[in-house]
């Protein structure tokens, strides 16, 4: 059968033919394009394959620890929720219209609640023992232990140390609870990987990493006396007593405390090297109170100046500025003694002296090493319990002389329009002491004890070291000229 077409048209075969021939064509210019390419943007030359992308094996790796870290310490950090009873004159704080009720005229109480973390660090049998920050528990009447599961103990305190601002809760449970692995706070250095593991704002097993920023650090919001780790893993309100992790999973310190214009983390936080903890939660499990060592001493550290003017090897070293009556550094330590080691073990600043003495064991006997007069020699002394700090002010009146002096240098002259740098400034004056009770005042220029010249810090403390009862003393105050008592 002949196949049929259209009137004046080309058969079907033939249009087939047409359109293949077409699409053939554009394929092979496409491939004679695609290899005369000159590298336009957007096209890949066959000879220069893309590269392969950077290998993340390094950060994966980090990844798989930060997830063992949070799995292995997690079950032994927990929260800590506690509840306080305080008392207000008049009406609750929440009152409308602040007037107390006409039932209950005066004082009422109004209930306050606080959190913290913790982290689980000994068990004994059911009873678990956590050890957290003091002033997460200080004013507890309730204390209400949360593990990570969500799962509510009571908890009772244990016991407290409020220097390094330390307490221990325990709480009992039939089934074991995790207890973290302590590591040595010592072996950190600048740049180790951290984690730091608690409840922030009550938000429950939150994790976060960062480094060390520094370590040693001194000072804090709480009167806390130990030497810090800082680091800029992010710790909140809520964080303090938490754990803050090596990437060996052990727990390396107890997150404290903050440093922050906005109340909320700033890259700054602070935790208690855990070698500072151990004497504490060796104390607690023994169910003793934690003592410390007492030397009897007022100091500080120096700057360049106050160096210069006492003839000092260096910064290194506190110096003692005032003595306690009846104390064991009295008779052996003096007012202007630059403590330069205790043992052997080199003094960095004041805080670490305050540290390492309150480390001493009651009864102990180091062996001072102090620079006197320029002149370095070693005293013994016999360390006494440190008392409370109550008692302490209370003795107040027998810490002599009680004041702090400093170098008179050409900026200060200008300050204080002095026509030379003769005589000492006097920097603080401690309340109710000799020289607070004698008229001393900050920023009096000292320039005679009695009857001789004070022209820098060494004549002063040569002559408040001598066995006189009374000391005159000419002053120099607002341009001028006044003679002050002070008796021992």
């Amino acid at each position: 059968m002949t196949p049929t077409r259209r009137a004046g048209g080309p058969p079907a075969w033939a249009l087939i033919n047409i359109v293949l021939t077409t699409v053939t064509l554009i394929i092979v210019t496409a491939l004679l394009l695609g290899a005369c390419s000159t590298g336009e943007p957007g096209i890949v030359r066959s000879g220069n394959p893309t590269p392969p992308p950077v290998s993340t094996d390094g950060l994966r790796s980090l990844q798989s620890s930060f997830r063992s870290i949070a799995e292995t310490v997690l079950p032994s950090v927990v929260r800590i929720d506690v509840r306080s009873r305080l008392a207000a004159s008049g009406g609750l704080p929440f009152d409308r219209f602040g007037q107390p009720d006409e039932e209950e005229p005066g004082r009422r109480e109004f209930e306050s609640e606080g959190l913290g973390s913790g982290v689980i660090v000994s068990r004994d049998g059911q009873t678990h023992y956590v050890l957290t920050n003091d002033h997460v528990v200080a004013d507890a009447d309730a204390i209400t232990v949360v593990l990570d599961d969500g799962t509510e103990f009571d908890a009772d305190l244990v016991g407290r140390d409020r220097r390094k601002d330390l307490a221990m809760v325990s709480f009992g449970s039939r089934r074991p609870i995790p207890v973290a692995r302590l590591g040595d706070s010592d072996s950190l250095r600048v740049g180790d990987w951290v984690v730091a593991i608690g409840s922030p704002f009550g938000y429950q097993n939150t994790v976060t990493a960062g480094i060390v920023s520094a370590v040693g650090r001194s000072g804090s919001m709480v009167g806390n006396i130990s030497d810090f780790i800082q680091t800029d893993a992010s710790i909140n309100r809520g964080n303090s007593g938490g754990a803050l992790v090596n990437l060996d999973g052990e727990v390396v310190g107890i997150n404290t405390w903050i440093t922050s214009a906005t109340g909320v983390s700033a890259g700054l936080g602070f935790a208690i090297p855990v070698n500072n903890t151990i004497r504490s939660i060796e104390v607690f499990l023994r169910g003793a109170e934690v003592r410390y060592g007492w030397l009897g001493v007022s100091i500080q550290s120096v700057d360049r100046a106050q160096v210069e003017a006492l003839g000092l090897p260096g910064r290194r070293g506190a110096l003692v500025d005032s003595v306690f009556a009846d104390s064991p550094a009295q008779g052996d330590i003096l007012p202007g003694d630059f403590v330069t080691a205790i043992d052997g073990v080199r003094i960095s600043d004041s805080d670490q002296m305050i540290l390492i003495v309150g480390e001493l064991p009651v009864g102990s006997r180091p062996v001072f090493t102090v620079v006197r007069q320029g002149e370095e020699l070693e005293v013994q002394v016999t360390i006494a319990e440190r008392r409370s700090e109550a008692s302490i002010r209370q003795q107040s009146r027998g810490l002599w002389p009680g004041m702090s002096v400093y170098p008179i240098t050409a900026e200060l002259a200008a300050r204080l329009t002095l026509s030379d740098d003769a005589g000492v400034v006097v920097a603080r004056v401690d309340q109710g002491t000799p020289a607070d009770l004698g008229g001393l005042a900050a920023y009096d220029v000292i320039r005679s004890i009695n009857g001789s010249p004070v022209v820098s810090p060494l004549d002063y403390y040569a002559r408040i070291v001598e066995d006189a009862q009374t000391l005159d003393i000419v002053v120099l105050r607002g341009g001028d000229e006044r003679q002050l008592t002070v008796v021992r």
